[in-house]
């Protein structure tokens, strides 16, 4: 049985749902811990509620439902385009106090036309919302985890600080402090001075020997992921990361892309603007920019109310492209929030690449909104 109770607004909630020809689908709250582990990103990983099964499986209370609806698709063998909504229980420690409460949203998967779907699924979420919250003025918080993306590898970082910078997006005191480091290099001072002889000589050879003789030496076992080349490979990486630094003129450019932040009204403008000005090609990125806009404009949504700022994301691994959230006007609390996927599928053992799209919604904060209005 649950521990708290539905919101009185749940049915009129699924009706919408059945308005946006979305199938309700349900999933188990106890899930399997590691798609969360690997895909959730590390905030969620901190607040999600453990444990196994007789036979030693990892396991854990779902904490959100995206995974879950995806894992269900894949394993129904469902085809596409599919779009399915869920109202549920998700169990997690909250930043404001409590362990459980309820979230519905809507997930569009195999959609191939990707700015109509993101379009949809913002409108789909404001819509709700103001019927809900009728008469509450929405404000709508729009980044790009592939803008981004697509900026840092055409300011020409090697490919290890693109890895790090791009996982750090969401996340601001991380992205901040590796933007500090960026402006100066370092050295690495925990690799020995045997270990960092080979490094500086090349001796590729003679490294993994020398890695090898340590493992067999201390009995550590060796597998695909940390082989004594691997573990070369990744000593040799350490030491490039550490003794590159950007530019200072790169690294300006890509503080003053962090900085935008405009309404959408004026985005694309702003955007063209900063990809001419500081010389980057960046065009598949404005065209699929600019294509969002356009499909946004299409299906109605008042772009006066949607602000884009470049370096907002949101901190869950799994996301590729469109990020979003919703709240009242002038309130910090988020009440929708979501964004796009489109690598998850495949990861999660789909046979083909599935594109993907959704939004979740918080029924606590929205019941609490609702309470204040007189």
């Amino acid at each position: 049985m649950p521990l708290i109770n539905l919101p009185d607004f749940s049915n009129e909630l699924l009706s919408l749902f059945e308005t946006l020809k979305t199938d309700r689908v349900d999933t188990p709250v106890i899930q399997p811990a590691e798609p969360f582990l690997n895909m959730a990103g590390e905030d969620l990983r901190r607040r999600i509620f453990m444990t196994e099964s007789e036979t030693g499986e990892s396991l854990c209370l779902r904490p959100e439902f995206t995974i879950p609806v995806c894992l269900q698709h894949i394993e129904t063998a469902t085809g596409t385009p599919k779009r399915y909504s869920y109202l549920g229980e998700v169990f997690r420690q909250r930043r404001e106090g409590g362990k459980e409460f309820y979230q519905a949203g809507i997930e569009d998967l195999g959609t191939k036309d990707v700015a109509g779907a993101d379009a949809r699924a913002v409108a789909d979420a404001i819509a709700t919302l103001k019927a809900l919250l009728p008469g509450q003025p929405l404000a709508v918080t729009m980044g790009d985890q592939s803008v981004f993306e697509a900026v840092v590898e055409a300011l020409g970082l090697p490919s290890g600080w693109q890895r790090r910078l791009v996982h750090a997006f969401g996340e601001a005191s991380k992205l901040d402090a590796m933007i500090a480091r960026l402006a100066r290099p370092e050295s690495v001072t925990d690799l020995g001075a045997e270990v960092e002889a080979m490094l500086a000589a090349g001796d590729e050879a003679t490294l993994i020997g020398h890695i090898d003789a340590i493992m067999q030496a201390t009995g550590y076992s060796s597998n695909a992921s940390r082989s004594p080349a691997s573990i070369a490979r990744r000593l040799r990486e350490k030491r490039a990361l550490a003794s590159t630094a950007l530019d200072p003129a790169k690294l300006e450019v890509l503080k003053e892309f962090l900085s935008l932040s405009v309404s959408l009204k004026y985005a694309p403008d702003v955007f063209a603007t900063f990809a001419r000005s500081a010389g980057l090609k960046l065009d598949g990125a404005v065209d699929r920019f600019d294509a969002r806009v356009a499909a946004l404009t299409g299906i109605g949504v008042d772009l006066s109310t949607v602000t884009w700022r470049a370096a907002f994301g949101r901190p869950l691994d799994y996301y590729t492209g469109l990020v979003f959230e919703i709240t009242v006007r002038e309130d910090h609390r988020v009440l929708a929030g979501g964004g796009r996927f489109d690598r998850m599928m495949t990861l999660l053992g789909a046979a083909e690449e599935i594109p993907a799209v959704g939004f979740a919604l918080w029924l606590d904060r929205i019941e609490a909104v609702r309470g204040e209005i007189v």
